[in-house]
């Protein structure tokens, strides 16, 4: 006959919470999808960066790992992008990615789950989908360049830290162009490796449209080696710090959110191991205490 308990009640056993933590597992795997997926399509996203056209900001190139950006999708509902602001934005029609191609599935099953993993941040790039810099903005000119080969906005040249010329790429000079005024409603943008970007100064693309700006690329989050967040100084405002007051709140409170799925199951993992240990013989739970401090 089962021992009972003083108050009467049979004691709980370490299998039975064993038990109902992998019965609850698979739905707090699938609250974690849900909450990535709504995550992704409304606040955040990760996107891989391919191509070398914002080296050495975002690393994108053949022999490096490839970047993979969280991207805001909240700030420019509230504000437009402003010079120096890094933007991922579907291209226009006009635009022709050369930068670098991605074999589309084939089948219905590989289409499905392609879009899938594109909810939650796993997908490969997508071609129609650029990242580059803000230049300039509406009603603003711009034009290239000065005696020191700086672009100009509104005839004032522009104080650009994060330039970088690919050596094989030819001669350490931006081409000339311009000068363009951009239509309101518009931006120009450019890439970071100043000789190795398909941007808006190439014949056919020009500006792009505010409406086509997906968000803001606020932070590196894979590789772990180069995590941080990515620097936005306004060219037009040498004496403007990377990230202006309260820019912090949106991303911070976005990374919160991206692991929070994460930690629960961490959480319930962890307290359903403290449970199995309160049950176990008090031999076996010595054994089992020395095996992990060695």
């Amino acid at each position: 006959m089962a021992k009972q308990s003083a108050g009467g009640k049979k004691p709980r056993t370490g299998r039975r919470r064993r038990n109902n933590f992998w019965k609850e597992l698979p739905l707090l795997i699938g609250v974690a999808l849900v909450l990535t997926i709504l995550i992704q399509a409304f606040l955040a996203k990760v996107y891989v960066i391919p191509s070398g056209s914002m080296e050495t900001t975002l690393h994108g190139c053949t022999g490096c790992n490839n970047d993979r950006v969280l991207v805001d999708k909240v700030t420019y509902r509230f504000t437009d992008p402003r010079p120096g602001d890094v933007v991922v934005f579907r291209g226009p029609d006009s635009w022709v990615n050369t930068e670098f191609t991605v074999d589309e599935p084939t089948s219905t099953l590989g289409v499905a789950f392609q879009q899938f993993l594109s909810l939650v941040g796993l997908a490969p790039p997508d071609e129609k989908d650029f990242v580059k810099r803000v230049v300039a903005t509406g009603g603003q000119t711009v034009a290239c360049c000065d005696s020191r080969n700086r672009v100009m906005v509104d005839g004032q040249p522009l104080d650009e830290p994060y330039i970088y010329y690919l050596p094989e790429a030819g001669p350490a000079r931006q081409i000339p162009f311009g000068p363009v005024t951009v239509p309101q409603g518009e931006l120009w943008v450019q890439g970071d490796s100043r000789n190795n970007s398909s941007d808006s100064r190439i014949d056919g693309h020009g500006a792009i449209p505010v409406a086509n700006v997906i968000g803001k690329a606020r932070l590196k989050v894979l590789p772990i080696s180069r995590f941080g967040f990515i620097p936005d100084p306004n060219p037009q405002q040498p004496a403007a710090t990377a990230l202006g007051p309260g820019d912090g709140t949106v991303p911070l409170a976005l990374s919160v959110f991206a692991v929070l799925p994460f930690a629960l199951i961490r959480r319930r993992s962890l307290l359903a191991a403290a449970a199995e240990e309160e049950f176990l013989p008090p031999s076996r739970r010595r054994h089992k205490s020395r095996r992990h401090k060695t």
